[in-house]
């Protein structure tokens, strides 16, 4: 029996699918429990070509969902028609967890996991559309660390979502290879949108705000794939000052709150045509894995700390810089631009490779680019202990190879 014939069956039995009163309006929790045992046999059930239909409803469960078998397309009615809510989870680190390929997912939403909300691990071609993922009580240390949360994957399409409430990362791509993230919209987590050790990802059409930092392209040590070449363009990133309420020791928790777009220890990233504006702390931020705050010990001998092959332009800035959220940019604030100053639309930590220079300098494709009209960079100079910081230009004027796109084969 398909699922969309189960399910619509039993919607006019659950109480939150209905929205009926029983004569003593108390939830019918033999129904609950009914769609969710049924929803786990269709997923246990599955075989390639399956398409899982969840009509309109609220479903609620008490223990995360995990499919594992390739080609099944799991459909609601609509982020906001179809919501299956893990408020009262007891069991499973995820709300849904997917080990399969050629997988899509798409029109519904999944709110307040236990865990992550949506985890999909080592798959290939995998599609994430208009799917809500949201913990519905607002910021909060206690929310999962993950909203939509693709990981050792590739070819992977991740659009037109919505990721509220992350205590990590609203929309998280990790490990993986060949990725598009558009069209999405992240708000009110710790990260907004994150890349990390990806190799080739376009992230365009989104909209970031009120995180406490908006889009992250960070590679991390201790995984086993360094990431490289990403864009990120044409994206809406504004206001993301909500206060970092990451768990201590991961690395997201050392996000200054009122970060726009950040690249850490990364290389070979293009960020150009965005709309970037009213970070407190800064707009853009190029830092190392030396002012992440994360332990160096944990680094293998083969782990690159540097960003290099950055590249900058044709972005719209505006505001920001005016309340830094770390004690270093505070005072070079106040000793550059004064009481009332700001500091500049562009931050680099400072702390570069000196093994790699050439004659002196650092080799052209490795250097951070910005050709962005007269767009102002602070060099914090973190190898003086950030003592003596500099806004001279000049070292960045140059230009770099462009990135090529992602095509992923499909539309």
């Amino acid at each position: 029996m398909k699922l969309s014939t189960v399910l619509l069956a039993l919607s006019c039995l659950a109480i939150a699918s209905c929205g009926q009163a029983t004569d003593t309006d108390a939830p019918d929790t033999s129904a609950s429990a009914s769609a969710e045992q049924l929803l786990m046999e269709q997923l246990i059930d599955a075989q390639p070509g399956d398409v899982i239909e969840i009509p309109e409803g609220t479903y609620n469960f008490n223990r995360g969902l995990s499919l594992t078998v390739d080609g099944v397309t799991i459909r609601g009615q609509g982020m906001d028609k179809t919501v299956l809510s893990f408020a009262d989870q007891i069991a499973g680190a995820e709300g849904l967890l997917v080990t399969a390929s050629d997988f899509t997912i798409e029109d519904l939403a999944i709110e307040d996991a236990k865990g992550d909300a949506l985890k999909i691990n080592e798959g290939d071609n995998i599609t994430i559309r208009r799917v809500r993922t949201e913990w519905t009580n607002g910021p909060s240390q206690e929310n999962g660390a993950y909203g939509i949360y693709p990981v050792q994957t590739t070819n992977v399409l991740v659009e037109g979502n919505v990721a509220i409430g992350a205590s990590d990362a609203g929309v998280y791509v990790g490990q993986s290879r060949d990725v598009i993230v558009r069209n999405n919209r992240a708000e009110y987590n710790v990260a907004g949108i994150e890349i990390e050790n990806t190799v080739g990802a376009d992230v365009y059409d989104n909209v970031a705000t009120n995180n406490t930092g908006g889009i992250l392209v960070f590679n991390m040590p201790e995984l086993q794939q360094a990431g490289r070449v990403t864009r990120v363009y044409d994206n809406q990133v504004f206001a993301n000052n909500t206060g970092n309420f990451g768990h201590p020791g991961t690395p997201v928790a050392s996000v200054p709150a009122g970060t726009g777009v950040i690249v850490n220890s990364n290389d070979d990233v293009e960020i150009f045509n965005n709309e970037i504006s009213d970070h407190k702390t800064g707009n853009v931020i190029i830092s190392s894995l030396y002012t992440t705050g994360y332990s160096e010990s944990s680094t293998s001998e083969s782990f690159d700390p540097y960003p290099e092959g950055i590249y900058i332009y044709g972005n719209t800035f505006s505001g920001g810089g005016d309340d830094p959220d770390t004690p270093e940019l505070a005072l070079a604030r106040v000793m550059l631009f004064g009481e009332d100053g700001r500091l500049p639309d562009i931050i680099w930590d400072g702390f570069y490779d000196e093994a790699k220079h050439v004659d002196g300098a650092m080799p052209a494709a490795l250097r951070i680019c910005i050709d962005n009209g007269d767009v102002g960079v602070l060099n914090a100079n973190g190898p003086s202990g950030f003592t003596e910081p500099s806004t001279d230009i000049s070292a960045f004027e140059c230009a770099l190879e462009k990135l090529p796109a992602i095509d992923l084969g499909r539309s």
